[in-house]
């Protein structure tokens, strides 16, 4: 009995060591020397200061600024602490009512829009901190954001299209526009110094 205990109990000790110490000390030096920015976060820094990460929404309701997906984390959007979707089914009314609560938000911040909403606008990501949108999304939005910042929209648009990341590998995913992004470029584009305020969100600082 002995001799099957100790050689289990060397191999537990050894594996511990290499697979719970060894192991993550190694990739973590070696992602923080090869990926420095990816490994801290994709953080973004403004200013001096930290304003996001390229990974994690935020919420932006100002009609200045471009607006990104919903997000049900709880108990405030874009909560990394608690990520999640709805979990509401397609024929739960309350998946309805939300998606009519955004286009009703839309359309009062840009009562002129006739276009089609994208669906990305109206619906929450299954993590509900997904920071990207899809171009028609972004550009959608072009008309109210040159308006409220009183920019040429082709200018603007431009500016989105500029911001517009392909497929991951040329076939991975969709093309996506990072929101926090384009908003921060936004404010350095914006001329005589108006709305020259931080896109850090509306509602609450960034983290």
């Amino acid at each position: 009995m002995r001799s099957e205990i100790r050689p289990a109990l060397v191999m537990l000790l050894a594996l511990t060591i290499v697979t719970g110490l060894i192991y993550p000390v190694l990739v973590t030096l070696a992602a923080r020397y090869a990926f420095p920015a990816q490994a801290a976060g994709s953080l973004i820094t403004r200013d001096g200061r930290r304003v996001g990460s390229l990974l994690i929404g935020q919420p932006f309701d100002d009609p200045k600024y471009f607006w990104g997906r919903l997000s049900a984390t709880s108990p405030v959007p874009y909560n990394p602490l608690a990520s999640s979707g709805s979990n509401l089914g397609p024929l739960n009314p309350a998946l309805t009512d939300a998606a009519k609560a955004r286009i009703d938000a839309l359309r009062a911040a840009d009562p002129g829009a006739t276009e089609r909403v994208p669906v990305d606008l109206v619906t929450a990501s299954g993590s509900g901190l997904d920071p990207e949108i899809s171009p028609a999304a972004a550009l959608v939005q072009v008309p109210r954001v040159a308006r409220a910042r009183g920019l040429d929209a082709a200018r603007v648009a431009n500016l989105v299209l500029a911001h517009v990341t392909g497929r991951t590998l040329g076939v991975l995913g969709e093309p996506r526009v990072n929101v926090l992004a384009l908003n921060l470029a936004l404010d350095a584009a914006t001329v005589n110094g108006r709305d020259s305020g931080p896109a850090a969100g509306t509602t609450r600082p960034a983290r």
